[in-house]
């Protein structure tokens, strides 16, 4: 299970973005540079449809795959009432034959993506991963050297944290209070609710940028959040 959140930004302000996520996480970055690959099987009558997802980390000197399967979202009252969309998730580390496998279970390919950009993971309340990304798609198949963006001049922002039944709660309370600090530059909701870019990100940007993050913001909650250094105001 894990609660996520995703946004927009301009590729021109995910410098600042970048600055502001230092200053609150005090970790340094990791690249990311993913090909995905969508499988979903043709089910016979009676059974249901299933998807999954092979990600092959291109960073790493010799590429390493993880297998993903996303499950429904909570509904009901309690989920409705959360700002963090809560979903089933499994993962798994798998070999290079994977794609082979899948395929030969009766998967097929649906469609594949690049994702390239960065990635924070830290410990905030809950173990939380940011990624920022542009999003790529193949001209060819699997040519991940002439990948081309999807929407050119935007990327996506994600935030992301493991959960379990037990404690999805207090989970995604940390995910939204985590994403008031990033309200200057972009707002965050839960996947397939489109916002759009946020009317402040140009401003915020360039506060952040005129002295490589000593600007103080402020979040929808008055709280006093300084960009530079690692002490925070809460």
């Amino acid at each position: 299970m894990e609660c996520v959140v995703q946004g927009i930004i301009e590729t021109q302000h995910v410098e600042a973005l970048e600055i502001l996520l230092q200053g609150i996480c005090g970790v340094h970055r990791d690249r990311l540079r993913v090909h995905e690959i969508c499988l979903k099987n043709n089910p016979n009558l009676g059974n249901v449809a299933s998807e999954v997802r092979l990600l092959c980390d291109l960073e790493q000197p010799e590429p390493t795959w993880t297998v993903k399967h996303l499950g429904g979202a909570m509904r009901g009252a309690g989920a409705e009432q959360i700002s963090v969309l809560v979903r089933s998730m499994v993962e798994s580390k798998v070999s290079k034959n994977a794609l082979r496998l899948f395929n030969a279970l009766g998967y097929k390919l649906d469609h594949e993506l690049l994702r390239v950009g960065f990635a924070f993971h830290f410990q905030r309340g809950a173990q939380i991963t940011v990624t920022v990304s542009s999003v790529n798609k193949m001209l060819k198949l699997h040519a991940t050297d002439e990948a081309v963006p999807v929407t050119p001049g935007i990327q996506l922002v994600e935030v992301t944290a493991p959960a379990s039944s037990e404690n999805y709660t207090e989970v995604a309370s940390a995910v939204s209070s985590f994403c008031e600090y990033l309200a200057p530059l972009l707002h965050l909701s839960k996947p397939g609710v489109s916002t759009g870019v946020v009317p402040t990100a140009a401003a915020a940007a360039v506060s952040l940028m005129s002295d490589g993050g000593g600007t103080t913001l402020f979040s929808p909650h008055t709280t006093r959040i300084k960009t530079a250094g690692l002490a925070w105001s809460i």
